[in-house]
């Protein structure tokens, strides 16, 4: 630019700044590659040495006197550099603007490193570690020692401003308020993340007398994820140090049961996807090539030639034996689609099932609910009912029995899924060895409970899944009996 603007300067026929203008542009390309090419300090570093190399140049060169002193060169060279800084910016800008994914890492390598690390972190770890039941009992027994009283509990979030009984101990089963709107230390504890005292129990079964209760918030980084209850039949039993003692157990606590629940949530959600997956297959493929071997079966049997009775026959036998499968396919894609409704509950779930399914086999159903106001963690849920389901199949494919009796205690986190029959029961003395059977074994294994299977007097078979301790002894249960479809 200097050697331009001197040019112009010696000849005369032009302002010394022309030359220079001229060139402009081509003097931008470097600040605009540097740009482009995620070098921002290169671009800054280009403007600074064309800086350097206009005032030097224009030093150097001299005529008849230094050219840094020409109006035209100083013109030249400010709107040079101000041309390249306004360049470099806006490359910089458009580049930001049209390659955004760039910098942000793509949704599914995103999803596969935190699957990745997911996966190493379930295979490192002991079954129960991730267990929320587990975790929630070992903190009950850590507290225990800290802190001793009559009652206590591990509640967290179901949604809907309900919390649900993870575990607890006690003399006797406690209805706990579980509702976060609701005028009490829980809600207080909840919506503030500190610790909170009363005077009184914050059991609804409470049957009066003194009482202190410590409630303890278990916050993960911003977000609370449950609450600790502790109670004591005294007055005054947590001051403030028993308070710190037990703040610095439930603090490292928080971590590991939120790490439970999301672990817990997400095999939740992979199983139903799995399960709805399976059920759109079976759907889209073996239940529409069956109904299609069906209308062929019906299209040969219009078709018979006079005569051919014993043909006609085995036909109707075969038509009779793909309708069965079609309806059992159907009454599979029921099973594979069934999932407890947040609203509705898991008798509500049990309860549509074993409706359905007796209406399609002419079982005469007889319903006994006694399910409390609080809820299950929704895992648990989901296990009680498949074993529920697999009980009330196997008495419907093979007991043959005409009445199905279903018994269903839910009061967190106790609870107790009981399926009779009135059918001939089993044939030989080892029922486990039966893979339903089985199944429903691990099921209530994975969610702590126990799987009964006993004979039913004077006929039949009862199968039945614990989950917890004895329910409450105060407990009303709410009995309904209903015939076959109702």
């Amino acid at each position: 630019a200097g050697s331009v603007a001197a040019a112009a300067n010696v000849s005369g026929t032009v302002d010394a700044g022309f030359g220079a203008e001229a060139v402009l542009p081509y003097l931008a390309v470097p600040l605009l590659t540097a740009a482009l090419r995620r070098r921002p300090t290169e671009g800054a570093a280009l403007l600074g040495v064309a800086a350097v190399a206009m005032v030097i140049g224009g030093v150097i060169v001299q005529y008849s006197e230094s050219i840094i002193t020409q109006p035209g060169y100083l013109a030249a060279g400010g709107q040079w550099l101000v041309l390249g800084a306004i360049v470099t910016f806006a490359a910089d800008t458009m580049r930001q603007l049209m390659a955004p994914a760039e910098n942000k890492p793509q949704p599914y390598a995103e999803a596969t490193r935190l699957l990745t690390q997911l996966r190493s972190v379930a295979r490192s770890l002991p079954g129960a570690t991730l267990d929320p039941g587990g975790i929630s009992e070992h903190l009950l027994e850590e507290l225990r020692v800290v802190a001793p009283g009559h009652r206590a509990a591990v509640l967290s979030a179901s949604g809907g401003g309900r919390l649900v009984v993870l575990a607890q101990t006690g003399a006797e089963r406690v209805d706990w308020e579980v509702t976060l709107d609701a005028d009490s230390a829980i809600a207080d504890a909840w919506a503030s993340q500190q610790p909170q005292t009363a005077s009184r129990s914050q059991a609804r079964s409470h049957q009066g007398g003194e009482a202190s209760s410590l409630v303890v918030p278990l916050v993960a980084g911003v977000r609370t994820i449950g609450l600790v209850i502790l109670e004591a039949d005294v007055p005054s039993a947590y001051p403030s140090a028993v308070i710190a003692r037990v703040t610095e157990v439930t603090g490292p606590a928080a971590l590991r049961l939120e790490a439970a629940l999301l672990f817990d949530e997400v095999r939740s959600l992979a199983t139903n996807e799995e399960r709805q997956r399976l059920a759109r297959e079976i759907h889209d493929g073996v239940a529409q090539e069956l109904v299609m071997v069906g209308y062929g079966i019906d299209n040969a049997q219009a078709t018979l030639p006079e005569g051919a009775d014993e043909t006609a026959e085995e036909l109707r036998t075969l038509r009779g034996e793909v309708t069965r499968v079609i309806t059992e396919l159907r009454l599979s894609l029921f099973e594979l689609r069934s999932e407890v409704d947040r609203n509705g509950g898991l008798a509500a779930a049990i309860a549509e099932y074993a409706r359905t399914l007796g209406t399609s086999a002419g079982l005469r159903v007889h319903f006994t609910f006694d399910e409390s106001t609080a809820r299950l963690p929704a895992a648990t849920e989901a296990e009680l009912l498949r074993i529920a389901q697999e009980a009330i199949t196997n008495a419907r494919k093979h007991a043959g029995a005409s009445n199905l009796w279903v018994t269903c205690t839910v009061d967190p986190p106790y609870a107790e899924i009981e399926v009779s029959d009135d059918g001939k029961g089993f044939a030989d003395d080892r029922p486990d060895g039966r893979y339903g059977l089985a199944i429903m074994a691990e099921r209530a294994e994975r969610i702590r409970g126990r799987l009964e299977i006993r004979p039913r007097h004077p006929s039949g078979t009862t199968v039945a899944v614990v989950l917890g301790t004895s329910a409450r002894r105060d407990s009303v249960r709410d009995s309904v009996s209903a015939p076959e479809g109702e």
